[in-house]
């Protein structure tokens, strides 16, 4: 198996904070009981947003996508380029503010509503997430630039004609199986 090949790796926005911040203090306003804590939150707030971006990363590779994010809970998610089926872009009025974007990736088979990962703050947002689908493209076609005879080499057949007999026998006996199932008398 070969390794991969890093080709990007995101650079986050240090704005990206200041936005968290601005977040965590109107929702403690909005909850009217919060009020007095956001003495609290901001410089507890600062210290966790600019540690929770020091841990954040996203990179790149020529096969995947690989996200490591959290403070206490640390999430790593490694995402096949192939699996990846959407990239979109939010930004909302304070984010324009800022300047700032959030990628969200979904991918084939994911369970629940929303995107697998999200990332806000990622600088270049729109040139990253283009790298990453220009990656995925590249790589289905290479995949489907593949010869059969590579494909079966691979799978440990060293031609045709030996697939083609492996296939066959096991067709005979699928078939042998059949016939003494039906042959047996119903109980």
């Amino acid at each position: 198996m070969s390794s991969e090949q890093d080709i990007r790796e995101a650079e986050f926005n240090p704005k990206v904070c200041v936005y968290w911040l601005l977040g965590g203090a109107i929702l403690l306003t909005v909850t009217v009981v919060g009020i007095p804590l956001l003495l609290l939150w901001f410089p507890i707030g600062t210290a966790m947003t600019k540690r929770y971006l020091d841990r954040m990363e996203c990179i790149l590779t020529d096969k995947a996508l690989k996200v490591r994010k959290g403070i206490f809970i640390r999430v790593e998610k490694t995402i096949p380029l192939e699996k990846i089926t959407d990239m979109g872009m939010v930004q909302g009025p304070i984010m324009r503010f800022f300047e700032l974007h959030t990628l969200t990736v979904e991918t084939a088979g994911q369970s629940g509503d929303g995107s697998l990962v999200s990332l806000t703050g990622i600088v270049n947002a729109p040139g990253f997430r283009e790298a990453v689908l220009n990656q995925r493209e590249a790589q289905a076609a290479a995949k489907s630039s593949v010869s059969p005879s590579q494909s079966l080499d691979e799978i440990g057949f060293s031609d045709s004609n030996s697939l083609l007999t492996e296939i066959r026998d096991s067709l005979v006996r699928i078939e042998s199986i059949l016939e003494e199932t039906s042959e047996r008398p119903n109980s």
